[in-house]
């Protein structure tokens, strides 16, 4: 028989439990000891007077060790609930693009919130103690902003929640160590309060269910709640008996002790009797009690009620268990299932039954639920759990409270890892817009944190084990985001037309980078406005088709008369005479607009059109190809006919048609066909020998050198209009032609 020894370190009294667990998992209770501590030594659940406290503890031991004839050496505690701390917060996580929520990014998301908790928790306590978190509860999910009951197997693009957190501070475990040390004990095992009374109060079995324990205590009323076989939350209220016992002091003029025993009487019989300041004695029915306290009670339920909701995520439980003292008073359990919308069967006063499975030896030991705490204590040695475990992490040595489901992450935030460090990281994003729409372009994804335990392989999830050495190597950031102009869709699969002179011509949307035209390698920048241009000036149509308008002549933009700087919008229709055809660029894509007024550089495409001219005269082609249609249609179909009646080399430049002779080669051809009479720069040219004639036909009755041009354009016109190559001859048309001058 191996005894236990268990102590309930309380604020106003110590309580001493000896005992031991048969083999069919009952408990018999050999010596208990109670000592009042002499002075105000605690306050609130925390030792403020270590000294005193230690000397308190050692009279209890030493009157147990009398009781049980045997050392007692090693002891088991608790840490009160009323000193818990409990933050609430609201964390997110955005996913790189659309994703489907997994229980590893749940899980992730309260890791985030835990360590946001974490930091609003330094923030308002300004001391160096760390905090040990012992629990969380989720309030509530979100899915893309919107509230969610379960967020796992969602499609989402960001998630979230409300997540409450309790911790416990490391000042107060160090002054229950401290004590009892200066006790000439150590520490066999520590839970908290709240566990121990659950241990007894609420069968495993029931764990799973969503219950409130509520312990009504001296100076406060801790709440626990359990749900899934965990304690998911903590908490307190500061309003508990004492409060009661005041009020019944003050109506019936009494001092405390005389108020306690009232209301104790008040719960047991249907008289009171006691004395009051003056001595004299009074006999009232318990009735009289209980209006007296009921407003008091009335608070205490109200102020229980919301903060179980509030810990329970704004929702009320499936059943409440009420132990402690204060709880005993009339019309609590009452009153607590009202205000928590629940039939007065599901709050309950848990004493006497909840102890069936407890014997004391001593016949003067009452069962009651005052005894369920320190019962608890002695039980929870033999589950081993909820114990402060040590681990060395990164070479340091932390310890840790043992919640039943310690995993690796849970030691890297004890000891104060940074939370990105633990997750890959991205490279630096680029945020930008384009047309007024926000864009993100996230940077590369890093390598995750490397994570070994005991030498081995492991995850950040992997359960803690006692005494485990735990590596972790940061995470690393991947590459910078990148992105091009080039890569934007708005460029790539976005062009604009226009009909040039009864042709259609597609040129690509000019990209505008913060008001300056930039090329297609240009790299965006954080926060650039990009913008793409839906329109062309006349000059940048013109310099996109390498084509050099004669400014001589009209210009017109949806028959309006216009200029080189007129904007020409979509399906715009232009009209414009050429003076010559220009240079090829200086690579496919790319064009130099030295006349525009901020002389930039624009990035441009041309996209063929695979119908013919005859079809639908409609053409999409880069000014090389533009050039080169109409070099060939002057040298292949119409210079054919003037180098047949060149001269030979020796006697005529190259390509130069001597007038005279073709003049009588005419005179001489077949006199059946029509004639005609033509002017041409001031001169009369006589066509004869077919029976119609275009303009192209005057290149084979005329001098004219094809190759002088020197990259300038042909002006073409006929009386007083420009003229197309292929337009017919009448009699008497006034003919110009000759190289325009740049």
């Amino acid at each position: 028989m191996n005894n236990v020894f268990g102590l309930d370190i309380g604020t106003r009294n110590v309580v001493g439990t000896v005992g031991y667990q048969t083999d069919d998992k009952k408990f018999v209770v050999t010596a208990q000891y109670v000592k009042e501590h002499e002075t105000r030594a605690m306050l609130d659940g925390q030792i403020h007077d270590i000294g005193r406290v230690a000397k308190t503890i050692k009279e209890v031991k030493d009157e147990l060790e009398k009781q049980t004839g045997q050392p007692l050496e090693e002891v088991c505690i608790a840490a009160a609930g009323r000193v818990l701390k409990t933050v609430t917060t609201h964390v997110e996580y955005e996913y790189a693009q659309e994703s489907v929520v997994t229980g590893e990014d749940v899980h992730t998301l309260d890791l985030l919130g835990i360590e946001k908790a974490q930091e609003a928790l330094k923030e308002v306590n300004d001391t160096s103690y760390k905090f040990y978190c012992v629990g969380y509860s989720t309030v509530k999910f979100f899915l893309n902003d919107e509230v969610f009951i379960s967020l796992e197997g969602h499609k989402a693009n960001k998630i979230g929640e409300d997540i409450i957190v309790t911790f416990l501070p490391e000042d107060v475990v160090d002054g229950l160590y401290a004590a009892v040390g200066q006790a000439g004990l150590s520490v066999a095992n520590m839970t908290l309060e709240p566990i121990a009374a659950i241990n007894v109060a609420i069968p495993e079995n029931y764990r799973m269910l969503n219950i409130a324990l509520v312990d009504v205590g001296a100076g406060t009323s801790d709440i626990s709640i359990t749900r899934d076989g965990s304690i998911i939350a903590y908490g307190m209220i500061p309003h508990a008996g004492d409060e009661l016992t005041e009020v019944i002091v003050q109506h019936f003029l009494v001092d405390f002790n005389m108020a306690e025993s009232i209301k104790l009487q008040s719960t047991t019989s249907d008289t009171v009797t006691y004395k009051d300041i003056m001595s004299i004695e009074h006999t009232i029915p318990a009735k009289d009690v209980w209006d007296v306290a009921a407003p008091v009670v009335d608070n205490i339920a109200q102020e229980v009620s919301a903060k179980i909701r509030e810990l329970n995520g704004d929702k009320t439980v499936s059943a409440c268990f009420v132990v402690g003292g204060g709880g005993k008073i009339h019309g609590f359990t009452e009153k607590l299932a009202e205000d928590l919308d629940l039939p007065e069967e599901r709050v309950a006063l848990r004493g006497e039954e909840v102890l069936g499975d407890v014997t004391f030896e001593q016949e003067d030991i009452k069962k009651d639920p005052l005894l369920v705490t320190p019962i608890g204590i002695c039980l929870n040695y033999y589950d081993q759990r909820n114990n402060f475990i040590m681990v060395r992490f990164n070479g340091e040595r932390i310890k840790l409270y043992d919640n039943n489901r310690l995993t690796i992450v849970d030691a890297a935030l004890q000891a104060g890892f940074p939370n990105d460090e633990l997750f890959p990281k991205r490279g630096t994003p680029i945020n930008f817009t384009v047309n007024g729409v926000a864009r993100l372009v996230r940077g590369e994804a890093g390598e995750g944190a490397v994570v070994t335990m005991n030498g081995k392989p492991a995850s950040i999830n992997t359960p803690l084990e006692p005494n485990s050495e735990i590596i972790i190597e940061p995470s690393t950031a991947g590459d910078a985001a990148e992105y091009k102009i080039s890569q934007l869709d708005e460029y790539n699969h976005s062009v604009i037309t226009f009909v040039i002179n009864g042709r259609r011509v597609s040129c690509p949307r000019f990209v505008q980078v913060n008001g300056e035209l930039e090329p297609e390698d240009y790299s965006i920048r954080e926060n650039d406005v990009i913008e793409t241009r839906n329109y062309y000036t006349v000059r940048q149509i013109a310099q996109f088709m390498d084509l050099v308008i004669d400014t001589d002549q009209m210009i017109f933009v949806n028959n309006e008369e216009a200029d080189l700087d007129t904007l020409v919008y979509e399906n715009f229709s232009v009209e414009w005479k050429t003076d010559e055809y220009g240079v090829a660029r200086i690579d496919n894509n790319t064009y130099n607009d030295s006349q525009e007024s901020d002389s930039d550089d624009a990035s441009v495409l041309a996209e063929q059109d695979a119908n013919s001219t005859e079809s639908d005269n409609t053409v999409a082609r880069t000014s090389e190809q533009m050039m080169n249609q109409v070099l060939d249609e002057l040298h292949d179909d119409f210079a054919k006919e003037a180098e047949a009646s060149a001269v030979s080399e020796n006697e005529l430049p190259e390509n130069e048609l001597p007038k005279n002779d073709i003049q009588e080669e005419i005179q001489e051809e077949d006199s059946s066909k029509n004639t005609i009479t033509v002017i041409v720069n001031g001169e009369p040219v006589e066509l004869s020998g077919k029976d119609t004639y275009i303009f192209v036909d005057i290149f084979t009755h005329i001098s004219f050198d094809l190759q002088a041009g020197k990259g300038r354009a042909i002006a073409t016109v006929i009386n007083g209009r420009d003229a197309q190559f292929s337009e017919e001859l009448h009699e008497g048309d006034k003919i110009e032609l000759y190289w325009k001058e740049n």
